[in-house]
């Protein structure tokens, strides 16, 4: 009998190592788990408080809103609406929703929930980032600047459970694009009030078991700098079209413990790459690395509101002192393009002014003009939250600024939350930023720093700037449209309150076994579409 409890023993010792050594992505095809790393811990996953790329990847899991974006080419595609029609003059947008369309709770998404979403995501004492994103619609920001009370006024209207007119005060070619932006979308009324008024922020109707969505996926499970699990939703309308059981999020905010978690067989997804990696992976893993062509740009953001950077000769004398190709070519290496103007290369045919430079004698000038020399040199802090790219990139123009100017630069790292509240109190000097845009428009760029506006954080107001923009928005041709936005950037590039350094591309690696991810501008990926196949 011992002899035989002896021979078990060691047969035990192997599977249980066996199981041990088997990893989460091999046995992907089986279980049909999707293991994402996630780039960094959430701040919340309320769609009209947050501002984040690592946020907006677990809300598109959770939430869906008029339309959803075509996993290819972008096209709004029908979501919780399953048609439309605009009026001749294009102001007037009848959405016709899903009879079948459910809550994860069993309620019915009626058109009154977007009435309450938007109504929430305008009121001012919610304080969201994003309110101009429906700015295109009547009053809505009249609404939100407290001009008017009375949201009866905005241009929002449920004309019965299944229909909802929104009304627009000018033509906009871009709303059904910019309505798929996670921002727009729905959130359940009971479970807000449950927890809160409507317009508290950080309360628990985010939380696992709190959380009601109408997306492809629920809130299962989320602890706190580990891990946020979402399961397929079983009520959802196109449920069957979900062939992914779970998706598994990893706030990975280290780049080279994520690379690490990728090669062991712990992800599927990776939200990026170490530099150091890129040249290599191009020749080790060719077909699982991916670098695409990626609607953003990666600036650095000036707090106008301390000295010196009110100066608008220092914002220009550091703008000048950076040598943009060297930074894509020989830091980054990653197919980066020198940014020399805030919008982007862009699909809708707008080009934008290229005023910015490389001229380092003239920077010295500029900064000497401004008061400073070697006997009173320029010395500031910039900010910036944890991740390898950022520090390498932050070091970079820290060398730059001390070789070309002889500026002394500390550099300050955070944790995301960190970083995002010293920005939005204006407790910073320098800090680092990037905008991906949120629909396919240089609109989604320049928008942001109109006066006030809840992303600009630079303290910085232009008035023909802002007026500039309006009258874009109330042009009835895409050439005077976009005639007016040229001007608008021109004069926020002479005036520099950010410094633009480089348009973005998308690298990460990607596991062979994941099908239907396909490259777009905007790195979005519907989850419905994305499935797990044996290789």
């Amino acid at each position: 009998m011992k002899l035989r409890i002896l021979l078990i023993f060691p047969i035990l010792l192997v599977l249980i190592n066996c199981s041990e050594n088997v990893q989460p992505v091999s046995t992907g095809p089986q279980d049909q788990i999707l293991y994402v790393g996630n780039g960094t811990e959430p701040k919340d996953l309320d769609p009209h408080t947050v501002t984040g790329v690592p946020e907006s990847k677990i809300i598109l899991a959770l939430l869906e809103g008029l339309v959803i974006r075509h996993p290819e080419g972008l096209d709004p595609l029908p979501g919780m609406a399953e048609s439309w029609d605009i009026s001749e003059d294009g102001l007037i947008y009848n959405f016709y929703l899903r009879e079948g369309a459910v809550w994860s709770n069993g309620d019915p998404v009626v058109a009154d929930d977007f009435v309450y979403a938007w109504k929430r995501m305008l009121m001012p004492s919610l304080g969201s980032k994003y309110p101009d994103m429906l700015y295109d619609v009547e009053c809505a920001e009249d609404f939100n600047l407290g001009k008017v009370t009375d949201f009866d006024c905005v241009g929002v209207k449920a004309l019965n459970s299944k229909l909802l007119e929104v009304r627009l005060r000018n033509p906009a070619p871009y709303f059904l694009r910019l309505l798929a932006h996670y921002t727009t979308r729905p959130v359940h009324k009971a479970t807000i009030e449950k927890y809160g008024e409507i317009d508290s922020i950080g309360n628990q109707w985010t939380r696992p078991g709190n959380f009601v969505g109408n997306g492809p996926y629920v809130l299962e499970d989320w602890q706190l700098n580990k891990i946020i699990k979402v399961k397929k939703s079983p009520s959802y309308w196109d449920a069957d079209r979900v062939t992914v059981q779970e998706i598994h999020f990893f706030p990975v905010d280290n780049t080279t413990r994520e690379d690490r978690m990728y090669r062991s067989g712990q992800l599927h997804v990776t939200s990026t790459v170490p530099q150091e990696k890129v040249e290599v992976y191009k020749e080790e893993y060719p077909d699982n690395l991916k670098i695409n062509p990626y609607y953003g740009t990666y600036y650095y953001r000036f707090n106008t509101n301390r000295k010196p950077f009110d100066n608008v000769l220092v914002r220009k004398a550091l703008s000048l002192s950076i040598d943009r190709e060297k930074i894509t070519n020989k830091v980054l290496k990653g197919g980066q393009i020198p940014a020399f103007s805030f919008t982007p290369p862009d699909p809708s045919n707008y080009f934008p002014p290229t005023k910015l430079d490389f001229n380092p004698e003239q920077a010295k000038k500029l900064l000497a003009e401004a008061g400073y020399s070697k006997e009173n040199p320029l010395s500031f802090e910039l900010l910036y939250n944890t991740s390898e790219g950022h520090q390498i990139l932050a070091q970079a123009l820290q060398q730059m600024w001390r070789e070309n100017l002889g500026v002394q630069v500390s550099l300050v790292n955070t944790d995301w939350k960190v970083y995002l509240s010293r920005q939005s109190s204006g407790d910073f000097d320098v800090a680092r930023a990037g905008w991906i845009g949120d629909y396919e428009d240089p609109k989604s760029f320049l928008d942001m720093m109109v006066t006030g506006r809840g992303n600009n954080q630079t303290g910085w107001s232009n008035k023909e700037f802002d007026e500039l923009l309006i009258k874009a928005a109330n042009s009835t041709s895409q050439e005077q449209r976009f005639s007016y936005m040229y001007q608008a950037e021109e004069i926020l590039m002479d005036e520099l309150p950010i410094i633009p350094v480089y348009t973005y591309t998308r690298i990460y690696m990607l596991h062979e076994t994941i099908k239907g991810w396909s490259p777009n501008m905007l790195d979005s990926h519907p989850y419905q579409y994305v499935r797990i196949e044996e290789n």
